[in-house]
């Protein structure tokens, strides 16, 4: 799956993100009264919160490694596009209920006491924890990326989409962190209404590449070889998925 879906799903859903993680963003300590500290303390909390993507990827391509070394790659592709198809046209209520309320409560109790401690610190190292433990937060706009992440079937190409995904966020959340809740709520609601589009992007590209049409780069051929191994028939030849060892 091309990292660009994944820079494109971060900078479409980076004021989804204000939401959840925006009051933390704005309620985060500072290392230091000069401006310096301010600023290298917000970048050292995104970091953090990348990290955890990047972790986080690592595992999603470990499981669609082995969902594609079983030989279900296309239907793993297709299934996620539609998963995240559904996710789009689903009232947000009903999602809501979906991910549940609970379980939100229940991973905010976890880190509550964690957190306490760390916002009563004010070095940089209290920040990078900070920023850790955010990325664990549940997000519907995380798991769409942890999607796309699944799909690319390697762990370290799996970590590097969800970097970039992570990245694609850095630039509004820090600007939060650093200036507050600047955003005004129509350029909210412009952001939006962009991201179901980008999902749905994002959702029609997997079903395309699941489906094996023989399309460069949009729908290349999948081909499984006698050991199982898959091949994707690009431009015009066949070319490896992975590397044998």
């Amino acid at each position: 799956m091309e990292l660009w879906t994944a820079l494109v799903l971060g900078l479409a859903g980076s004021l989804h993100c204000i939401g959840m993680c925006g009051p933390i963003a704005v309620a985060l300590p500072s290392a230091g009264s000069s401006k310096s500290a301010l600023f290298g303390g917000r970048v050292v909390y995104n970091l953090g919160r990348i990290l955890t993507y990047g972790l986080l990827g690592i595992i999603a391509g470990f499981v669609g490694r082995s969902i594609m070394v079983a030989g279900y790659q296309q239907g793993l592709s297709i299934a996620l596009g539609l998963l995240i198809l559904l996710a789009v046209i689903t009232p947000s209520k009903y999602v809501a209920r979906l991910t549940g309320a609970g379980w939100h409560a229940s991973i905010f109790r976890r880190l509550k006491g964690v957190w306490q401690r760390m916002f009563q610190r004010s070095s940089i190292a209290a920040l990078f924890i900070i920023g850790l433990l955010n990325g664990f937060l549940p997000c519907g706009l995380v798991y769409v990326a942890l999607a796309g992440s699944i799909n690319t079937t390697d762990p370290l190409t799996g970590a590097a989409y969800m970097v970039v995904f992570g990245a694609g966020t850095f630039p509004i959340m820090f600007a939060v962190a650093v200036f507050g809740n600047m955003v005004g709520f129509r350029v909210r609601q412009y952001f939006r209404r962009a991201l179901p589009v980008a999902g749905v992007v994002l959702a029609v590209l997997f079903i395309l590449r699941g489906l094996s049409l023989g399309i460069p780069y949009v729908s290349p051929e999948i081909q499984q070889d006698t050991q199982g191994e898959a091949t994707m028939n690009c431009c015009g030849q066949n070319a490896p998925s992975e590397v044998a060892p």
